[in-house]
């Protein structure tokens, strides 16, 4: 589970302004990850995902495949390829940044439509995010890769067919539900998919495959608040996050056998708290639009959870993982 942006001061915002605490406050395993990427010591998305997707350091706004480098495979890929069940659910379109990372062997994190592509070629079992117009408006070709995926039996449905909560998902054929054309909206202004989404998404990847299965989620505005400098937004998409990290936890302690890792790929706006307000409210200050560079915080529970405490470098994420699964890095 990744917060996109939610450094330690972004969780601390949450926390204070919250009567009930956090989710968070039940995981006793606890690390510190250090962000920075392959040419730069302030990371973006991209190269972060990529080094927790793929165990790699690569160069900032990309995935790690260019003209003379073909990136490793990404630790989905790797599960699906041993016959995991695999899949995503994000607060972004499916081809941003972060989910990209799992699929994509694109050079550019800006290259959206051919992102899209590469859904056709990594058979992601369950999948929920924004970005339709991507896979059936496309201005690079006249594809239409929504038509193109239901042939591949994938079935596609869209917000255009009513709320996540109301369509049918049979774990026999894979599954795409696109929440918006672009991206969706933020959950105050309205968002309410993302809760049911993910608890849907266990309960269909698990029955799957009985080998077990890998469930990406990715709190993605989180970060559009830092970068806009709206404390609001930013405490509320955590606290949203939060929820679902409950229910996730819920899952894993009644399966005994499911290991949970929350984290961030970087923090954004360098959030401050700096006092309160006469409400006992914390007041906030940014000191950028933009990410830092400060190590951001790995909450684990679950078998091989203990892997998860110290510091160490954001690619150990991909291979802490692995280990306490006892999975190799082998695709066929």
């Amino acid at each position: 589970m990744i917060g996109d942006g939610m450094g330690l001061s972004q969780i601390s915002g949450a926390l204070y302004s919250s009567r009930r605490g956090l989710q968070l406050e039940r995981f006793h395993n606890i690390g510190l990850q250090k962000t920075r990427c392959k040419d730069a010591l302030v990371t973006d998305s991209a190269a972060a995902a990529a080094a927790m997707a793929r165990g790699v350091k690569v160069d900032k706004n990309t995935f790690g495949t260019n003209e003379k480098t073909t990136a490793p495979p990404s630790i989905l890929e790797i599960m699906k390829a041993q016959g995991w069940a695999v899949g995503m659910v994000v607060t972004c379109s499916v081809t941003h940044a972060t989910p990209a990372a799992f699929v994509t062997y694109q050079y550019q994190r800006s290259m959206y439509e051919e992102i899209a592509t590469d859904y056709l070629k990594t058979d992601v079992d369950y999948l929920v995010g924004g970005g339709k117009e991507y896979f059936d408006r496309r201005s690079n070709d006249d594809r239409n890769l929504i038509a193109e995926l239901q042939k591949k039996d994938v079935v596609i449905k869209s917000y255009l067919d009513g709320p996540i909560t109301d369509v049918n998902i049979n774990p026999e054929h894979r599954f795409t539900y696109f929440s918006a054309d672009s991206e969706p909206l933020s959950h105050s202004a309205g968002r309410t998919y993302f809760q049911p989404a993910c608890e849907r998404g266990l309960i269909f990847l698990e029955r799957r495959s009985d080998k077990g299965f890998f469930l990406m989620i990715e709190g993605s505005q989180i970060d559009w608040g830092g970068h806009a400098n709206v404390d609001e937004l930013v405490i509320e998409e955590i606290k949203e996050f939060d929820g679902v990290i409950g229910k996730i936890l819920d899952f894993a302690e009644k399966d005994g056998e499911t290991l949970v890792v929350v984290t961030a790929d970087h923090e954004t706006g360098g959030f401050s708290i700096v006092g309160e307000n006469q409400k006992g409210e914390p007041e906030v200050s940014f000191i950028s639009k933009d990410h830092t560079a400060t190590m951001v915080p790995v909450f684990a529970y679950g078998p091989g959870s203990e892997k998860f405490a110290g510091v160490y470098e954001n690619t150990e994420i991909h291979d802490k993982i692995l280990e306490a699964i006892h999975l190799s890095t082998e695709v066929k």
